[in-house]
């Protein structure tokens, strides 16, 4: 997850846009590499499991707000707005080279 996107990054607007516009089109293009497309469903069950790249300790807080751009190109990818989303979160003790964000759907 580019660092850009934590509520605590302090950068320019432009610099922040341009970071969320790349967030919501990878997630929308590994959804639809993923076989996703058009869902036929009330509501989606989203789970998100953060996977860290070092040791240092992460807010699981901070991580949720740093995907919203994320979850946008998946509602995208699967014509389901994200209001009908039922999110889970959670942080996974395993670390991940480079980090990972691993993003679990049920309908």
């Amino acid at each position: 997850m580019d660092k850009r996107l934590s509520p605590n990054a302090r950068c320019h607007w432009s610099t922040l846009s341009k970071a969320k516009k790349k967030a919501k089109h990878d997630a929308y293009y590994l959804a639809l590499e993923a076989g996703l497309g058009k869902i036929d469903a009330e509501r989606l069950s989203v789970k998100m499991t953060f996977y860290p790249p070092d040791k240092r300790r992460r807010d699981l807080d901070n991580c949720i707000a740093s995907s919203k751009a994320a979850i946008d190109g998946i509602s995208q990818a699967v014509g389901i707005d994200d209001s009908k989303f039922d999110l889970s979160f959670s942080m996974a003790g395993a670390i991940e080279k480079n980090g990972m964000v691993r993003v679990e759907l049920e309908w």
